[in-house]
């Protein structure tokens, strides 16, 4: 873990609920999983949702950038998914971290930093047999922004 590779600089580093991890003076971080197969290898129907939903107050990542934007934080600003699959994958990953990027881009007007992507390969477990990291960070908004909204029926 970094915090123990280098204890001085992130002895300040804590978990919280705005945002998941901060590290103060420099990271605001949400953290978010997604895995299409439960730890039993049964599919995980709304999986992708946990990265997708894009309205404010959502937990999904999507939901997380509004948060941090709306944020007086005044770190930079990042959106880190850990994704797991079978070797090979069963149900990709790819295409919702790939619609995420979009629906950022160009449906709520969300500028991130490109895709930074680290695979681990040979994970023990039966089911998540590989890990998929994504990370971005979260610059702001590329135009005026309204969030989308829903109304009760």
């Amino acid at each position: 873990m970094v915090k123990n590779a280098k204890p001085a600089r992130y002895l300040t580093a804590v978990p919280k609920r705005l945002p998941d991890l901060l590290i103060p003076n420099e990271w605001a971080i949400e953290l978010k999983i997604i895995r299409p197969f439960g730890d039993n290898g049964r599919p995980a129907e709304h999986w992708s949702e946990n990265i997708l939903h894009p309205y404010p107050g959502n937990t999904s990542s999507l939901g997380d950038c509004i948060k941090l934007l709306k944020s007086s934080l005044s770190e930079r600003k990042a959106v880190v998914i850990f994704g797991y699959e079978h070797t090979p994958p069963v149900v990709a990953l790819e295409t919702a971290v790939a619609s995420f990027e979009l629906v950022a881009r160009d449906v709520l007007s969300i500028r991130l930093s490109p895709r930074i992507e680290q695979v681990r390969l040979g994970l023990v477990h039966p089911v998540h047999q590989q890990l998929r990291v994504f990370g971005y960070e979260v610059h702001g908004h590329t135009r005026s922004f309204t969030p989308p909204t829903y109304k009760s029926i």
